[in-house]
């Protein structure tokens, strides 16, 4: 898939659900590469700012948009990857802070 089409299939999926895009364009669109890369990889989108085992059902978490991401969008604006962010994220509302990992690290490794 064309790497303008996926974003604006995505972006029409997730802003009504007040998820946006970053600012960041250069970014987002390497994040949605390396989210075709591991669809082709493991034949599922998982995050592509985490390792990902191979393993589908270890990694439901994982799926982009990820568990994460509604409790980091609520906390800090932003998910962990920065792809997905609020709209007060997208106006400059939001000063950019970082995100930990929420993820089990029993489930990394």
């Amino acid at each position: 898939m064309e790497i303008k089409a996926f974003y604006e299939k995505l972006r029409k999926i997730h802003e009504p659900k007040g998820y946006f895009f970053n600012n960041d364009t250069n970014l987002v669109y390497e994040l949605l590469e390396a989210l075709l890369q591991n669809k082709e990889t493991y034949g599922y989108m998982a995050c592509p700012c985490r390792l990902a085992s191979g393993d589908k059902e270890n990694d439901r978490d994982i799926f982009c948009p990820c568990d994460y991401r509604e409790p980091d969008v609520a906390e800090y604006g932003s998910c962990f990857c920065g792809l997905y962010v609020s709209k007060a994220y997208q106006k400059g509302q939001v000063e950019p802070r970082y995100v930990p990992e929420r993820r089990d690290p029993d489930k990394m490794f």
